[in-house]
Formats: structure tokens, C-alpha cells, sequence
């Protein structure tokens, strides 16, 4: 019940995290905006573990995994998708981020020698093909042309890096270092990269003091940093980066409804069956193996234990049909 909560509020944010972000762009540079999104995370879930009393001390080497989680879920992998999306489409480039389902079995597989699932590949086979047919249009019309190329590289490499930071969180639950401390140091570490990415390319660090950016700056670090990341990284040390992943084929369903009521989003034929598609192979790779019949089953197992020896039933028969001996009289005993 906790996971499948845990899903929903993972795809309901992140399926409308574009709206805050829309909001941020104009007078603050991107890789700015994300330095004080996840500096601002990091400093709420660390002062909220203090004062709850949770552990804040670790090893130099836990936090060396906290580095790389952070670094790589909380930087690098935003800072390229930010650049990638100056010379893509945002359709294109959530196609390309939804194959992290398919790079998280890959990974784990390799990484974590986690078991490859038959059901979460077909499902995300079949994800994948409604992404491709919600978003045919922008596909379909987009050209290597104009740095096209170099944008899906782009896209491709911030995936992979995500999924490995996917990985990173796997194995970081496994030794046992809590979520929450881990996000708070790992989005802390991610900004500082940031930071210093900003500070080598001469990005400036200006900051727009209206209502609407400060609310999306809120918005963004508190729900779609803390609590989305939280129940994302939970699902994943739960269910498996694999099966968690799905939820990117999903959010993409959400930003288009939102789109629809917002920005008079005309929906078509390819959409409506690529959204059906999505949500097929999400029940597909959920669903659970049904039982073998009761039936079927006793009478293997009854006929397992006649064969066995004549356990159970069969053993009882040949007790009661075994002959009963008789004494036969002689004349001798009647002249007793």
C-alpha cells in the first residue's frame, strides 16, 4: 500500500514540476535555478533531520557514495538536459529520459547483479512505443540538423547518469544509509557542483525577487526535490530502480493533462493511444502471476503420494480390504 502511495504522489509532482519550472525561466540563468533549487532542498532536509535527532555523522567514505549520488541525480544530469533542450524539443527529450527504464535493468543487472524481470521489459517496450506515439509529431518533424545531434547526446548521456545515480541510491540503501540524510547531503553536493560549474562558465547568479519565482523555488525544492525524490528513491531501494523507473513514462500522461485545462492542449488519435499504451504496459508490468489451480493441484499432489510409497489414502485401502484368516474345525475338535 505504501509503495503504490508512494507512486502516485511520485507521478502526480513530477508530472506537474514543469509548470514551476516554466515559471523560473526569464531572468535567472537555468544552471542558477538549480543551484538554489536542490541548495534550498538540502538545507530543509538536513536542519529537519537535526532536529528530529537523526544521525547526521558518517564515514568519509559514505560520504564519498553520497557525493556520487549527488552529483550525478542532482547535477550533471539536470545541467545536460538543460543544454540538450536549447537545441530539442521537451517531447524529444522526455522520450530519450524514458529510456532510463530500460538503462536502470542494464545498470542493476550489471552493478548490483540484480535479476533481469521478463515483465518490466515488455512493459517498458510497450511504454516506450506510446511515448514515441504521444510525441510523433515533435519526433517525426525533428532534424540532426542545427545541433540536433549534439542535443540528443545530450539527452542520452543526463539519462544514463541519472539511472547510474539510480543505482548509486540502490546500493546506498542496501549498506543501509537512510533516505533522507542521503538526500540531504547528495542534493547539497549537487549544488555545490553546480556552483562551481556556474562560477568556470561565467554564469552570472542573479536573483528575481517576485512572488512567482519564489514560489516556484519553493515549490520546486519542498515537492518536487524533497518529498518526489524521497518517495522515488523509496520505490527504488523497495521495488527495484527498474520497476520505479516506469513512473517517467508516466509523468509525461500527467503533464498533458495538465496542459489540456492550462494551455488547451488538442489532443489525437496517436496521443489518446499512446497514453493507453503507457498505461497498458504499467498494469503489465504490475500485474502478478496467477496461481495454479486448487484442483489441479490436489490431484497431483494426491496422486505424488500413492506413487510415493502408498502414503495417505492409498495406504488405508490396502489395510482395510486385507483378507481375514479363518480357523477350519477337524473332527478332532468336535469330539472336544
Amino acid at each position: 500500500m505504501k509503495n503504490s502511495a508512494f507512486y502516485i504522489i511520485t507521478v502526480l509532482i513530477w508530472g506537474s514540476t514543469w509548470i514551476g519550472i516554466k515559471m523560473q525561466l526569464g531572468l535567472v540563468e537555468p544552471i542558477a535555478s538549480v543551484t538554489y533549487r536542490f541548495a534550498l532542498a538540502s538545507a530543509i532536509l538536513l536542519l529537519w533531520c537535526y532536529l528530529r535527532g537523526l544521525n547526521l555523522r558518517y564515514s568519509i567514505q559514505e560520504h564519498g557514495f553520497m557525493f556520487l549520488q549527488g552529483v550525478l541525480l542532482f547535477g550533471f544530469n539536470y545541467l545536460l538536459f538543460y543544454i540538450a533542450e536549447l537545441h530539442v524539443t521537451s517531447g524529444l527529450a522526455a522520450l530519450v529520459f524514458s529510456t532510463i527504464l530500460l538503462m536502470n535493468v542494464v545498470n542493476g543487472a550489471i552493478l548490483l547483479r540484480s535479476s533481469v524481470n521478463g515483465s518490466v521489459l515488455i512493459g517498458g517496450v510497450i511504454g516506450l512505443t506510446g511515448m514515441f506515439l504521444v510525441f510523433r509529431s515533435e519526433i517525426t518533424t525533428f532534424s540532426l540538423e542545427n545541433d540536433g545531434a549534439f542535443g540528443i547526446v545530450c539527452c542520452l548521456l543526463a539519462t544514463f547518469l541519472a539511472s547510474l545515480g539510480n543505482i548509486t541510491s540502490a546500493r546506498n540503501q542496501k549498506r543501509s544509509l537512510p533516505i533522507l540524510q542521503t538526500n540531504g547531503y547528495g542534493m547539497g553536493y549537487g549544488a555545490l557542483a553546480m556552483f562551481v560549474v556556474a562560477l568556470l562558465s561565467g554564469k552570472s547568479f542573479s536573483f528575481d525577487p517576485s512572488a512567482v519565482y519564489i514560489g516556484s523555488l519553493f515549490y520546486l525544492s519542498v515537492f518536487g526535490s524533497i518529498i518526489a525524490f524521497g518517495c522515488y528513491l523509496k520505490l527504488v531501494g523497495s521495488i527495484g530502480a527498474d520497476r520505479a523507473a516506469y513512473a517517467t513514462l508516466l509523468f509525461p500522461v500527467v503533464a498533458l493533462i495538465i496542459s489540456t485545462i492550462w494551455e488547451n492542449y488538442i489532443w489525437t488519435p496517436s496521443s489518446a493511444t499512446g497514453v493507453a499504451m503507457i498505461l497498458f504496459g504499467n498494469l503489465w508490468m504490475i500485474r502478478k502471476k496467477r496461481p495454479q489451480n486448487l484442483d489441479q493441484s490436489s490431484s497431483e499432489d494426491s496422486r505424488h503420494r500413492i506413487s510415493s510409497g502408498g502414503e495417505g489414502i492409498g495406504r488405508q485401502d490396502k489395510k482395510e480390504v486385507r483378507p481375514i484368516r479363518r480357523k477350519i474345525c477337524t473332527p478332532n475338535d468336535l469330539k472336544n
